[in-house]
């Protein structure tokens, strides 16, 4: 099994003097895609007043063009520590155990707006860039990763994609019909779970598969696994659609 989180917006600083690497990352055929990213990011960055302006950012986070601006050079981490936020929070993955963390790194992919598809072990620096962002040096995100990072995908060995992204990173690598796969989509019952309790209810989602470590091969397996844990996942009604139900 494979599982795809969405990055977050914020992120922890530092890291270790090891310099992003982008041969070393997941999926390295989008080499080349990455590359460009991360080479228009650090162009942008020259410039802090259109910087600024393109990636939207608010007083408090002008720091942000600095990043990008050392993004070749400057201290990484694991991406899974690298992420803050609700989500990220809940998974809590630097007070996992070895196995735990080791089982991220083997099943859990982090889909990043520069880098694409990452592994959760994956070393990568602090950065900014949203995945609707207009990026200037390289054509729209979307139209710049969805096939490639599809394609990537496409060849990976995998029995089941459990497929936790927003609908904005889903657009930058749909999931290739060939691999079996479900979409989560977190509810009440009485209906869609707002955003804080949509993010919490993945992180913990995820920070239980870890401890567990479950064989999964499907949403049947997935299912039953689920109910040992007292966690409620069941057929949606859109085809390739699972919910995962929390309370109101």
């Amino acid at each position: 099994m494979k599982i795809l989180l969405p990055p977050s917006e914020t992120k922890r600083a530092g890291g270790s003097a090891k310099p992003l690497a982008f041969e070393a990352l997941a999926l390295p055929v989008l080499s080349a895609q990455r590359v460009a990213v991360a080479d228009a990011l650090i162009a942008l960055a020259q410039d802090p007043v259109e910087a600024r302006r393109v990636l939207k950012l608010s007083d408090r986070q002008l720091g942000d063009i600095e990043h990008n601006a050392a993004l070749r050079s400057a201290p990484t981490m694991p991406a899974i520590d690298r992420y803050t936020g609700v989500l990220y929070d809940a998974l809590d993955a630097t007070a996992l155990d070895a196995k735990a963390r080791r089982w991220l790194g083997q099943h859990v992919w982090i889909h990043s707006a520069p880098f694409g598809p990452i592994g959760a072990l994956d070393r990568i620096p602090a950065y900014r860039l949203a995945a609707g962002t207009s990026l200037p040096g390289v054509p729209p995100l979307r139209r710049h990763w969805a096939d490639a990072t599809s394609a990537a995908m496409a060849q990976e060995e995998t029995s089941f994609i459990l497929d936790l992204r927003s609908e904005a990173y889903v657009a930058l690598g749909p999931l290739p019909a060939s691999l079996p796969s479900a979409y989560v989509r977190v509810v009440t019952e009485h209906g869609r779970a707002l955003n804080h309790f949509n993010k919490k209810a993945k992180g913990e989602l995820v920070r239980a598969l870890s401890e567990d470590r479950p064989r999964v091969r499907g949403f049947s397996s997935l299912q039953e696994w689920a109910a040992t844990r007292g966690i409620i996942i069941r057929s949606g009604e859109q085809l390739g659609v699972i919910e995962l139900v929390v309370a109101s």
